[in-house]
């Protein structure tokens, strides 16, 4: 199994489809085997779930993630865990011993929390409409 983690700076990142980086876990049985780190290249949305499809990545760990990412993660095989915050290292652990807390309805968060009901300024990165 192979686990991707979004990741700044030992961190979940929270945002899909503005991850730099990601941290990939090779993991046999339940133990973490290898881990890399590795640049996205400035991909974004639409191009991450191919470009954790082409690492061989099976699991994704993030913060917030679109609907549009989500479907590309499901047509690409890759399962999801979104909606989830604090250390990498500490959420692949708690995903191998079964005690992940995960958002199995993950939206793209920050529409409504930063921005209110009345629109949100994502700006050209494809998540809404910019007001």
């Amino acid at each position: 199994m192979k686990i991707a983690v979004t990741y700044q700076d030992g961190d979940i990142f929270q945002h899909f489809g503005h991850t730099e980086f990601f941290k990939i876990y090779d993991i046999e049985n339940t133990d973490i085997v290898k881990t890399e780190i590795v640049s996205t290249n400035g991909s974004g949305h639409g191009a991450l779930a191919q470009f954790l499809h082409e690492h061989s990545v099976d699991t994704l760990i993030c913060g917030g993630i679109g609907g549009g990412a989500q479907l590309a993660l499901s047509q690409a095989g890759i399962k999801l865990y979104g909606g989830v915050t604090g250390k990498a290292d500490d959420a692949v652990n708690d995903l191998l011993n079964n005690k992940l807390d995960y958002d199995p309805a993950v939206k793209c968060a920050h529409h409504e929390q930063e921005h209110g009901g009345a629109g949100h300024t994502c700006g050209a990165h494809g998540c809404g409409k910019h007001h």
